[in-house]
């Protein structure tokens, strides 16, 4: 067996990579940087370099008999000033990926989209939600959107069998980048405060196991919602300070005051050209309700749901085995 994956050197792509190899299925990563991934071709890992945007370099990676396309690779930034660049990771490269793979003849394409193709609604979010996105004044949510209707509508022709997963805000080991920062803010004692939304949290282990099943599902066309246990953002964070033994905000900041800030640093990042720290589009995920339904991806992919105490537990021990975290 023989598949492609993109963003194999990312959080949840170095998880779906790790369940692959466990499974001797061969591997072609798509790299931009193949000497920065040199740690993946000692493992075996067959480099191809380039990136989405590139059909040449999809051409490359798939001239191999390929059973299954893992998509994995996204451009998560909330900042205006990426947005150019998002639209041609999100939009552009999806549509390259689903027309190389139709190309060369692959039959499954596992495409990770995220909840936010639906949009910010007040419901609770399942597969028969609308996907309000596309409608999105936040280029992520927008972009995200497009991309799972393009590899649905290939789908639909006849182009190639597809899946599309959904997942909700990622946790577990191997993140350094993303909600890790708020566990090392919060020991260092520089997190200013609790957001005052909710979200679902998702096991990354989960949803790179809900992949592998994605790619041997007997159906397809097929869309799957892989959330978690519902939190606020604020009992998120005393939950990491409980396990971190530090001490955590007592409530949660007002959605105004937020808004407001988010809308100064914005104002400057013009004049100076610079990402800020806060976005407005990164705060309106955050004072957002987010809740979502997994049972259909459950009942079909073998899906499970980590209790939000374990999950935070094992993202500690593995920050702290990195020695991101300063106490043992």
């Amino acid at each position: 067996m023989r598949v492609m994956l993109t963003g194999a050197s990312g959080f949840l792509g170095g998880h779906v990579l790790e369940r692959l190899l466990a499974e001797s299925v061969q591997v072609a990563a798509l790299v931009r940087d193949p000497q920065a991934a040199a740690d993946l071709q000692a493992r075996g890992v067959e480099l191809v370099a380039g990136c989405i945007e590139d059909p040449l370099a999809l051409e490359t990676a798939l001239a191999a008999p390929t059973d299954c396309v893992f998509h994995v690779a996204a451009d998560t930034s909330t900042w205006r000033g990426h947005e150019a660049r998002q639209s041609r990771t999100s939009r552009d490269g999806t549509r390259n990926l689903a027309a190389a793979a139709k190309a060369a003849g692959v039959r499954r394409l596992v495409h990770t989209s995220s909840v936010s193709a639906f949009g910010q609604q007040e419901n609770v979010l399942d597969e028969h939600s609308p996907r309000l996105g596309k409608q999105s004044w936040i280029n992520y949510e927008r972009t995200k959107a497009i991309a799972e209707e393009l590899v649905l509508e290939a789908d639909a022709r006849g182009d190639i069998e597809a899946v599309v997963l959904n997942p909700a805000h990622i946790l577990g080991p191997g993140d350094t980048r993303n909600w890790a920062r708020m566990f090392i803010l919060l020991e260092q004692g520089k997190l200013p405060g609790a957001p005052p939304g909710s979200g679902t949290f998702a096991d990354v282990r989960e949803i790179a196991k809900a992949e592998l099943a994605a790619w041997r599902l007997p159906r397809h066309g097929e869309q799957y919602l892989l959330g978690g246990e519902h939190a606020s953002f604020l009992e998120l964070i005393q939950c990491i300070a409980k396990a971190l033994d530090c001490k955590a905000p007592s409530r949660a900041l007002p959605a105004g005051f937020l808004r407001g800030y988010a809308r100064v640093l914005d104002a400057l990042s013009r004049v100076t050209g610079g990402e800020p720290q806060l976005t407005p589009q990164s705060v309106s995920f955050t004072c957002y309700h987010l809740r979502v339904d997994s049972t259909k991806a459950m009942r079909e992919l073998g899906y499970q749901l980590t209790p939000l105490r374990t999950l935070v537990h094992d993202t500690c021990a593995w920050l702290r085995a990195q020695g991101l975290l300063e106490k043992s």
